[in-house]
């Protein structure tokens, strides 16, 4: 068996750079972004009024209260062909392009038509009741964002406002990092559908459900391959129809064992290789490495905690680094042991409960470890990491952990 560092390290190393796709914007939402975006317009792109009233040269209403003519009604989305003259105003929506001439523009609130209804046409004449300096209530060009200026920096996962402001800069597509296509597929007899009724000698297939989260969590894009049933040629046709379908990685569960009806691991080296299928830890010692047809492979455990374990710790560092992640795994955390700790010398993933106690993160174990115990993996939010050749650990003792949630 080869140590969990080992496995990583050589996992990591055999995967190739990740790839660049442009999705629509209307796609980006979470998606990473692979390449710094610089605007190619200025924001805004015109001179505009931040509000509702009157464009003026705010030289002509420092004595206000002053009246002027209205030569112009300026709606949102049109422009004035005419340039203000001193002594007039010209009616203006919030957005709508200054006139030429005008350098300021005064609230509807502070002139004697502030009671206005809709579609009322503007007023010939208008009394402004309040000077205002120039510049006052405009937003001009290039006021938030100038031509060229490096808006989103590569490396970023684009939320909502950043869309926004990509689709106001007129960005259709981004380069985002592709997502790798995952091809999972379960193996065993006693696998059924999940809305199947349980028969006699059945389970559910629990791990292809856990497994699609998974991947979709470490940003992957899910192709459901199903179940193989435990014979050659259906594991080979469900293989060979992930590389039909384009998968970046193929990741099966159950089958990898010396079991006589464990096929999973003769047909990948028929048309493949496994680096490695047996590594120090719990749980999950046998796990698998290697490529079907160029494809990277990994062989997961049929147990359902082994299969999320060693998904945490093998495939979604892989996932992340093929999906343009710079790093794939939150940092451990340093917690103390509220009870003693047995281990068989692997190195284990203990679930537990971690919690803020006195100024401390405290650990208590979530039921037995037995890896078909799933319940206790849902009722944890953390794994404590046992280093190798550890095989217990007293009460108050302090272990690293990777926390589950946030």
């Amino acid at each position: 068996m080869i140590s969990v560092q080992t496995a990583r390290e050589h996992i990591l190393a055999s995967l190739t750079p990740p790839k660049i796709t442009h999705c629509p914007l209307t796609q980006a939402a979470g998606r990473l972004l692979a390449e710094s975006i610089h605007a190619q317009t200025d924001l805004p792109t015109f001179d505009n009024s931040s509000v509702d009233g009157f464009a003026v040269r705010a030289s002509d209403v420092v004595a206000a209260p002053v009246s002027l003519p209205v030569v112009a009604d300026i709606p949102a989305g049109q422009v004035a062909a005419l340039t203000l003259q001193a002594g007039q105003a010209a009616r203006i929506m919030t957005g709508a392009a200054l006139p030429a001439g005008a350098d300021a523009v005064v609230m509807v609130e502070e002139t004697d038509f502030y009671h206005q209804a809709a579609g009322m046409k503007a007023p010939a004449q208008v009394v402004i009741n309040k000077p205002v300096r120039a510049g006052e209530n405009l937003r001009p060009r290039g006021m938030d964002i100038r031509r060229g200026q490096e808006i989103l920096r590569a490396g970023r996962v684009l939320r909502a406002q950043d869309i926004g402001l990509l689709a106001m800069l007129g960005v259709a597509t981004v380069p985002v990092w592709k997502k790798p296509k995952v091809a999972l597929l379960s193996s065993g007899d006693e696998l059924l559908p999940v809305e199947a009724p349980l028969e006699a000698g059945k389970i559910h297939d629990s791990n292809s459900y856990m497994l699609a989260a998974q991947v979709e969590q470490a940003g992957g894009e899910v192709l459901r391959l199903g179940v193989a049933q435990d014979y050659r040629e259906q594991v080979q046709a469900l293989l060979e129809q992930a590389v039909q379908a384009g998968a970046d990685v193929i990741i099966s569960s159950a089958g990898m064992s010396v079991g006589a009806y464990d096929f999973v691991r003769e047909v990948v080296e028929s048309a493949g290789t496994l680096t490695f299928w047996k590594v120090n830890m719990r749980p999950g010692k046998p796990v698998a490495f290697g490529t079907y047809r160029g494809i990277p492979f990994f062989g997961l455990p049929g147990n359902p905690v082994s299969c999320f374990v060693s998904f945490l710790v093998f495939a979604r560092p892989a996932l992340r680094r093929l999906g343009g992640f710079e790093t794939d795994q939150a940092s451990p955390v340093r917690v103390q042991l509220a009870e003693a700790l047995e281990s068989d010398g692997r190195e284990s993933y203990l679930r537990a409960q971690v919690s803020h106690q006195n100024g401390l993160l405290v650990a208590h174990l979530t039921g037995h470890q037995g890896s078909g115990n799933l319940f206790s993996l849902v009722q944890a939010n953390a794994l404590l990491i046992i280093p190798s050749g550890v095989k217990s650990c007293p009460p108050g003792s302090e272990v690293e952990a990777w926390l589950l949630e946030d």
